[in-house]
């Protein structure tokens, strides 16, 4: 659909907060089109989030140890690209009680993280909340970043310190 697509590109470039006529125009639609299938900001973030949810998922599936590691790398890529679905997340977290983006999150990692520590992957001692709260920490790096140029490398020893056993 050109909504979904206009939105995830304008969400991209633009954040979270990006004029939902800016989504229309760029959609090539009325804005009582983008209104009537999307009433709200937070349904039509929810429908471009679920694409990136669907991905997600999919590798959470895969029955490896190396799941957890693929699923860290696109999370983090994801965020990296768009930080706008991690400030849509909060938003509806706020504002919405029955939001579970959080809760599928956390049981995608709940469900390959054993596996990647039981492999050594990663550090035994951390905890699934230890992951939530690294992902929350390179949101922080990404978004408030002076130079943009550092973003990459920040993160990157971001996910190093949460994947290197400690000795």
């Amino acid at each position: 659909m050109a909504i979904l697509r206009s939105a995830r590109r304008l969400f991209t470039a633009r954040g979270y907060h990006v004029p939902l006529s800016a989504i229309a125009k760029d959609a090539q639609v009325g804005q009582g089109v983008l209104y009537r299938h999307f009433p709200t900001r937070l349904d039509l973030a929810f429908a471009v989030f679920e694409e990136n949810f669907a991905q997600l998922e999919a590798i959470a599936a895969e029955p490896d140890a190396g799941a957890f590691g693929r699923l860290w790398d696109r999370l983090v890529q994801m965020t990296m690209e768009s930080a706008a679905f991690v400030e849509m997340a909060v938003d509806a977290r706020r504002t919405m009680p029955d939001y579970t983006g959080g809760t599928r999150l956390q049981a995608l990692i709940h469900d390959t993280f054993p596996r990647a520590q039981a492999a050594g992957l990663v550090d035994p001692r951390l905890t699934v909340d230890d992951v939530l709260l690294a992902h929350r920490m390179i949101y922080g790096v990404i978004v408030t970043a002076v130079d943009p140029a550092e973003v990459g490398q920040a993160v990157e020893r971001a996910s190093h310190l949460l994947r290197q056993p400690s000795t």
